[in-house]
């Protein structure tokens, strides 16, 4: 199997290529603000990146015509199931005229499509695990105010790949386990996954602070800010000016740990406020299930810290053993899933808006 991988980034494309379930190359490219600075929406960047991907696959002698598969991160799509979606006209007219949020992850679908053209018949061209996969029960959607419901919108390729991960390390099904995953990074997502479906989550904008973003945030503590913020304004503060960066003025978590090394007891507090929040965020959904979780994992690229993976495992680890998979495991999670399909081990599903007002709301 031959299997093309793509993940578009704010300010990176990732590509890599597998054969025979193998990784063969890979590549993170980066893209510069003032590259990016000539293009005024995401969708703008489609044939810049699209030339970035063709030029790693003439690079490594990558032919389309020889592609079983080409997967992409999957964008900013209305609720679905978990899994993998054929990508199609109604797809990419969905994340072209009527996705509601502008996210470089759009980008993947269409990237995939333009690279199938060039490719075989019989090449698949496929998203899996986009950000929208929701699989919540009706209980789980209440918010407290009627009319706004409570959505999956979060690190999912990630965190069910690192879940499958770990209940494979220990010879056991993903349906078979329960299991936490917090992925900690720019945002955070924190997830509780049982009998084979994340069936709850802590989005960014309702758990702990990340490194850039506000997370949840007392609410009557922050209505005056729509006095002198529009929509726009109030979105970039809570995503990018809010978590350590606010507290520190960086989001570079070596620095904030080296400068709490010489004494800085202000660093210190948020440092351990961070960790708090996350253990807190664990132990709510730790309740769903009744407290019996088999496992929490950290992942995301903060759990690379020992300092953050240390106090939060003194916190959760009365409820189950902490595993830690630091990082992103995105390009593999990718790829394992176009690999299950074209093994015929997992069904190839056709995307379709089951509710429109849903999107809407």
């Amino acid at each position: 199997m031959k299997i093309l991988v793509i993940n578009p980034g704010s300010t990176s494309t990732k590509v890599a290529y597998y054969q025979a379930g193998y990784l063969k190359e890979s590549v993170a490219l980066s893209h510069t603000e003032k590259e990016l600075e000539n293009f005024s929406h995401v969708l703008d960047q489609l044939d810049f990146r699209r030339l970035v991907i063709f030029q790693f696959m003439i690079k490594h002698g990558i032919e389309p015509k020889k592609l079983d598969a080409i997967v992409a991160r999957g964008g900013i799509l209305p609720p679905v199931k978990a899994g993998a979606y054929q990508i199609d006209s109604a797809m990419i007219h969905y994340l072209t005229e009527m996705t509601p949020i502008e996210h470089p992850a759009n980008l993947g679908a269409l990237l995939a499509q333009q690279i199938q053209l060039e490719a075989n018949t019989e090449t698949l061209a496929l998203i899996y695990d986009p950000v929208s996969v929701d699989e919540f029960p009706p209980i789980a959607r209440i918010s407290g105010l009627k009319g706004v419901q409570r959505k999956s919108l979060g690190h999912a390729l990630n965190m069910r790949a690192v879940a499958m991960k770990v209940a494979s390390d220990r010879e056991q099904t993903y349906r078979e386990c329960t299991s936490i995953v917090a992925h900690l990074g720019g945002g955070n997502s924190i997830s509780l996954h049982h009998q084979g479906k994340m069936v709850d989550l802590i989005s960014d904008d309702e758990g702990p602070f990340a490194m850039e973003r506000t997370g949840g945030l007392p609410l009557k503590a922050v209505f005056h800010l729509g006095e002198t913020r529009d929509e726009q304004a109030l979105l970039r503060l809570y995503k990018r000016s809010g978590g350590f960066k606010s507290y520190t003025g960086t989001t570079d978590l070596k620095e904030i740990e080296a400068k709490i090394a010489t004494g800085n007891q202000t660093w210190a507090l948020v440092h351990d406020a961070f960790c708090y929040q996350v253990a807190k965020g664990i132990g709510e959904l730790a309740t769903v299930v009744n407290g019996t979780v088999d496992r929490i994992i950290l992942t995301g690229g903060v759990a690379y810290s020992a300092a953050v993976v240390a106090k939060i495992r003194q916190r959760v680890e009365f409820i189950a053993p902490v595993v830690v998979e630091a990082g992103e495991h995105e390009l593999a999670a990718l790829a394992n899933g176009a690999q299950r399909v074209l093994a015929g081990k997992e069904n190839l599903q056709k995307f379709q808006i089951v509710d429109r007002k849903e999107v809407k709301t």
